[in-house]
């Protein structure tokens, strides 16, 4: 499916799921007409065709990396663009193939506003700084079932990697419980595209949709993604201190 019938797909059966689930609420005392209504709404939308076939995963490089409109200012104290492109700091886990880092932009302390100050992605990255981090991350899709990570990967060593990539990583990572990870900032997080679900102690969870955000202050977490397809999540981290 091409990148541009995947979005119209995807428009268009969300939106085919939406006003079924609105029909079936309205159908009460054995309404049939509101019930025809929710029938067409899905099958116009190509739903029950897609839940009668196995879904395949699809791969997060299908799709075209995000561009940064990058601002400051020239010589003359005028606003510019200093760079409109994908950022020069693109981390892939090669252990964990999907997962990418799209690491923005970062700053530390109070920052100074001349405008004229470098791109701080072109020193490198790390996990979570001091004062300020803006990242996107590419999560894979679910794997299907019975998959493998590549030859010769242990959870060892796909932390160890993380941590060489964005530096101090996976120090954040418990290595009794896969996935939960704990850091000392509050981070704002969107759903740009897909889905994830959110699970935080004592198996609480809920479930995160395109536009739906949420407030992480400082808690034990681990991200899941429940389709088979990737998930794009845009984060901003405020380093903070425990109490």
């Amino acid at each position: 499916m091409s990148r541009l019938s995947w979005r119209w797909w995807s428009r268009n059966t969300n939106k085919s799921l939406d006003d079924a689930r609105l029909s079936s609420e309205r159908f009460e005392g054995g309404d049939r007409r509101h019930l025809l209504q929710a029938l067409s709404a899905l099958v116009g939308g190509g739903a029950l065709a897609v839940m009668s076939q196995p879904a395949k995963a699809r791969d997060s490089s299908d799709l075209a990396p995000p561009k940064r409109a990058l601002t400051g200012r020239d010589e003359a104290g005028k606003s510019v663009f200093k760079s409109f492109d994908v950022t020069p700091k693109v981390v892939e886990i090669d252990s964990n193939p999907g997962l990418t880092f799209y690491e923005l932009y970062m700053t530390e302390g109070v920052p100074r506003l001349t405008g004229l100050e470098p791109d701080p992605m072109l020193e490198g990255t790390k996990a979570f700084p001091g004062g300020t981090m803006f990242r996107l991350i590419s999560y894979p899709p679910k794997r299907p079932e019975g998959w493998k990570p590549p030859p010769g990967v242990t959870f060892e060593s796909a932390l160890k990697e993380m941590s060489e990539k964005v530096p101090g990583m996976g120090d954040h990572f418990e290595r009794g419980a896969p996935g939960m990870h704990t850091s000392d900032t509050i981070d704002y997080g969107v759903v740009v595209r897909g889905e994830m679900t959110l699970e935080l102690d004592d198996g609480q969870k809920v479930h995160l949709r395109q536009g739906d955000c949420v407030v992480q202050n400082g808690t034990r977490h681990r991200w899941r993604n429940p389709l088979p397809e990737p998930c794009l999540m845009a984060f901003i981290s405020f380093g903070g201190k425990r109490g």
